[in-house]
């Protein structure tokens, strides 16, 4: 029987799911919300270099950059994949307003195997399709996990079983993870999902596509 090994410290991750356990409704202008020179000097690390290179979307010159950091298995971050990013996509990101960068902040070995699988398909317009497919079976990936993932391997890329079964079992990727989760967790208190960076301002919770607009707006006129 195959067996998804979890390689997240447990100590760390027993505290990370702690945090998650609960949810914080993103409000504009909220207490989290850095002022404007900690929020220029957040945005800058949160372009440093990481163990994963990032999966973004947009022009890099665009006035405003959102870093989400999310989870596959969150349904709030399922319920802003759905509802809110393709309207942020088509608004603000084709149009060269927006770069968006998702990040990965797994919550279990379920979640992690299909960020790996994500990666796996590696490219970024395919990457996007495969994360919103699972935000749509989040229900079948944790009952029936291994089914899950070899169906959307083979219907988003025409990968066969062993070729799932090998990405989700590869430990310098599953590491890669780790290293990028522990990065999140320490560099930048990222303790929920979805947790939204927008140029430097922590936020979160998952936003109404009026209230993520209310925060774009004014960053659109400086």
């Amino acid at each position: 029987m195959i067996v998804i090994r979890i390689v997240f410290a447990a100590a760390v991750f027993l505290i990370g799911i702690t945090a998650l356990a609960g949810f914080t409704p993103l409000l504009i202008g909220a207490a989290m919300a850095q002022d404007s020179t900690e929020a220029r000097l957040m945005d800058a690390r949160l372009a440093e270099p990481r163990s994963l290179p990032d999966m973004a979307l947009g022009s890099t010159d665009a006035p405003v950059r959102i870093v989400e950091y999310t989870s596959i298995v969150c349904p709030h971050c399922a319920e802003f994949g759905a509802n809110v990013f393709p309207m942020l996509k088509e608004k603000y990101i084709d149009t060269g307003k927006v770069h968006f960068v998702f990040r990965e902040f797994p919550r279990n070995g379920k979640d992690q195997a299909a960020m790996m699988l994500a990666r796996c398909i590696a490219d970024t317009s395919k990457f996007y399709a495969v994360i919103a497919q699972f935000f749509k079976q989040q229900d079948q990936l944790m009952r029936q996990t291994i089914e899950t993932l070899r169906l959307i391997g083979k219907q988003q890329a025409g990968m066969d079983n062993s070729a799932v079964d090998k990405c989700w079992g590869d430990q310098s990727l599953a590491e890669d993870l780790l290293r990028d989760w522990n990065f999140a967790v320490d560099a930048f208190g990222v303790d929920a999902t979805p947790t939204f960076f927008i140029n430097g301002k922590r936020f979160v919770g998952a936003p109404a596509f009026w209230e993520l607009e209310a925060m774009i707006k004014p960053l659109l006129k400086k």
